[in-house]
């Protein structure tokens, strides 16, 4: 898969949730802070988003799409002032559908479409990271129209839901959040030359992230991931590492452990079999190395998931950490 793609599947966990909302007169809805992310499509009418803290109110007109990359928790509502309704997910991380305007209620009607998705932030991608708290795009006429398809596409099988749409539903979620990602980095971030925009719009930096991530196996080097970007070994180090944040070969490491984290959780490979996937000769090194990484080893993590590797990580660190400690207090009382 491509490197967005990838990114997204890394992370993607559970069931994408969405529902078709009617409000009228002074309603307001607080969404508390979660795991996951959410988006916010108004169809009709205006509402304003209310981002914690002393942040400015956002006006969302007619065709605005809302973003909250990281779950930080907001009020959406018709007026800035209006009071605000805790919204508590269900269970299964879907929101509680908003009950339809009261009989008689005034003001002009806002339709809203919502969606959230349960995101496994242990590995968060750095593409993903490097996301504001909220991304905000604004209604163009003409612009984006793959993203105002999906939208239009998924706002009409929840108004009038046909047969198959418990199946079509999760995949038009996935794909929005993918085109809300695409149109983000591509077009509506504002500063499109640096960082991840600048990575996946450089033709020569985004063809070895592609090479990477289609073959993780392969024995890469600086060398032949430049003479892939059509760049010198040293060009192509540095402008790597400036965009992406680490050099080559370290995202490379950290790729090919993210990709065997997800194939220990998500399937019953032999170790040697997600060894080879992800480009080690043996098991012994790749058992080493996904150690070094994670903090426990690839059995133990594959039985207990990612509460051992945070808590291994964890010990990792404090140990080193210790050490470092140690050696100071022995330099400095020799």
């Amino acid at each position: 898969m491509d490197v967005l793609s990838d990114a997204i599947a890394a992370m993607r966990t559970g069931r994408p949730h969405s529902s078709r909302t009617r409000a009228r007169g002074a309603w307001g809805m607080r969404f508390p802070p979660s795991g996951g992310a959410g988006f916010h499509v108004v169809l009709q009418g205006t509402s304003w988003l209310l981002p914690p803290g002393d942040a400015e109110p956002v006006r969302l007109g007619p065709g605005d799409v809302v973003f909250d990359a990281h779950g930080t928790g907001h009020g959406l509502a018709g007026h800035p002032d209006a009071p605000l309704l805790d919204v508590t997910p269900l269970p299964d991380g879907s929101w509680p559908a908003w009950p339809d305007p009261r009989p008689g209620a005034e003001g002009a009607e806002t339709v809203l479409l919502c969606g959230a998705y349960q995101l496994r932030r242990a590995r968060a991608h750095p593409l993903f990271t490097e996301l504001p708290a909220y991304l905000h795009i604004p209604a163009r006429v003409g612009a984006h129209p793959r993203l105002r398809a999906a939208i239009d596409l998924l706002g009409a099988e929840l108004a009038d839901p046909q047969p198959g749409s418990d199946a079509v539903v999760p995949a038009l979620l996935d794909t929005l959040l993918l085109y809300l990602l695409r149109t983000w980095w591509l077009a509506e971030r504002p500063d499109r030359a640096t960082g991840w925009s600048g990575a996946l719009a450089d033709p020569g930096i985004a063809a070895a992230l592609r090479a990477v991530h289609a073959d993780p196996s392969k024995p890469w080097t600086v060398e032949s991931l430049g003479a892939v970007a059509g760049l010198s070994r040293a060009a192509f180090a540095r402008r790597f590492t400036a965009l992406v944040g680490r050099a080559p070969l370290a995202y490379l490491t950290w790729w090919r452990m993210t990709t065997a984290g997800r194939l220990l959780r998500t399937g019953d490979a032999p170790l040697r079999a997600v060894a080879d996937r992800v480009g080690y000769a043996s098991e012994f090194a790749f058992a080493k190395a996904f150690k070094r990484e994670f903090g426990v080893a690839p059995g133990r993590y594959r039985t207990v998931g990612e509460e051992a590797g945070a808590a291994g990580a964890g010990a990792t660190v404090a140990a080193r950490a210790g050490a470092t400690v140690a050696a100071a207090r022995a330099s400095h009382t020799s």
